[in-house]
């Protein structure tokens, strides 16, 4: 309790007795204290709790399976990071069995740039994993939820592959952004010359400005029709409409 609420004097205080148990977890969600100031960013408690050789600093909840830095970098606590990439026990590519996911899949799709950005510095961090439950790499949720910020740093690696189709939908990184209209993430995306716009998704056929029209998001349509390589009739597999019947059907005639 005094761990989560960032007690520090209280935390100090108890960890001076012998009695205490200072990786001890609860028997709601199997978090240790150490878990539950990672997720709560108490960087000062971390630190002491990191000073204690029964702590075990990549212990995984029961409930989730999701280490402390797992937690730190889904919540963006940028300095708990760093501070648990320091120890050579905590592995910062391991994947949790909740969503199959990476510390850095969960940045990622939370927005964390700070986050991002430090994992990024690791070697042995794989920047283009994909998660075990949809498939999807850390580009492609950033992108599918509109992060501008952390898909530019992912662009920028060499080891990425920014038209990746995840393994469950068959979509990629543009046609995520483009069916959310991620306006910015879409344009972006656009500029790279090793995307294909007009790529359909293996799961319903549907192309990025197929799923922009059904969702009526406007401002990607604008920009995907713009492209040379993008057919604007071009059929989806399971209904076999085209954008301009999605977008009738779903009632966009704005």
């Amino acid at each position: 309790m005094a761990v989560e609420n960032g007690h520090d004097g209280a935390v100090k205080v108890l960890l001076q007795r012998e009695d205490v148990n200072p990786d001890r977890e609860d028997t709601r969600y199997g978090r240790t204290p150490l878990s539950l100031a990672a997720v709560s960013g108490h960087e000062g408690i971390v630190k002491m709790l990191l000073e204690r050789e029964e702590v075990n600093p990549d212990r995984a909840d029961t409930f989730n399976d999701r280490t402390p830095l797992s937690w730190a970098a889904e919540r963006g606590h940028s300095g708990v990071v760093k501070m648990l990439l320091e120890r050579e026990e905590v592995n910062p590519d391991r994947t949790d069995t909740f969503c199959g996911r990476t510390p850095l899949s969960w940045a990622a799709e939370s927005g964390r740039k700070g986050a991002v950005k430090v994992l990024l510095q690791r070697e042995d961090v794989n920047p283009d994993r994909e998660d075990t439950r949809y498939g999807q790499t850390p580009l492609s949720l950033a992108a599918g939820n509109g992060h501008g910020g952390v898909v530019k740093l992912l662009l920028e690696r060499e080891g990425i592959n920014p038209d990746r189709p995840d393994t469950n939908y068959g979509q990629t990184p543009l046609s995520w952004a483009a069916e959310y209209g991620r306006k910015g993430v879409v344009e972006m995306l656009l500029e790279r010359e090793d995307i294909n716009p007009d790529r359909p998704d293996t799961r319903y056929g549907q192309t990025p400005l197929s799923w922009a029209a059904v969702n009526g998001h406007k401002g990607v349509v604008k920009m995907l029709l713009e492209r040379e390589e993008v057919n604007p009739n071009r059929p989806d597999t399971s209904h076999g409409w085209t954008p301009l019947r999605w977008v009738t059907g779903c009632g966009h005639n704005g």
